[in-house]
């Protein structure tokens, strides 16, 4: 059963790890993943820090919880995450098997949705929209400060 208070606890988490990226000038994204009501991984993206297109918040956040749970499906296991997801994050989700996507707000641009094909592990649901005026507003200033 979907809890939203539970839902809008984690992704407030998500969101603290998003703020980390933008304080580092990272775009701000954040992610976290848990499994039976515990945080196992927590991360932010770092594409200029270590210089890698695909150092995205949830591939952080994969690579960790893969290490933590000692295998490379995430069964169980729900990611948040602060952005939509792109198709390569969508991709890497697919085969981890994760259980549940929950993101806040839309990318209209790179998001894995607006390929029209839905990317992710047939038994992955979604929730998408949570806390999402927290999370586009994060964004929308991170750009703003960029301009």
């Amino acid at each position: 059963m979907i809890d939203i208070k539970t839902d809008e606890r984690y992704m407030r988490e998500a969101i603290r790890q998003a703020e980390m990226a933008f304080d580092a000038d990272e775009v701000p994204v954040g992610a976290v993943i848990v499994c039976n009501d515990r945080i196992i991984a927590r991360a932010h993206n770092l594409t200029e820090r270590l210089n890698d297109v695909t150092a995205h918040a949830e591939m952080q956040a994969f690579t960790s919880a893969f290490n933590f749970l000692g295998g490379k499906y995430l069964h169980d296991c729900t990611l948040y995450v602060t952005l939509e997801p792109c198709v390569m994050c969508a991709g890497a989700s697919y085969w981890s098997q994760i259980s549940r996507v929950v993101y806040g707000a839309d990318d209209e641009k790179r998001g894995f949705s607006t390929t029209g094909v839905n990317l992710l592990h047939p038994k992955t649901s979604v929730t998408k929209g949570v806390l999402k005026e927290d999370c586009a507003t994060l964004m929308q200033e991170f750009f703003r400060k960029k301009r």
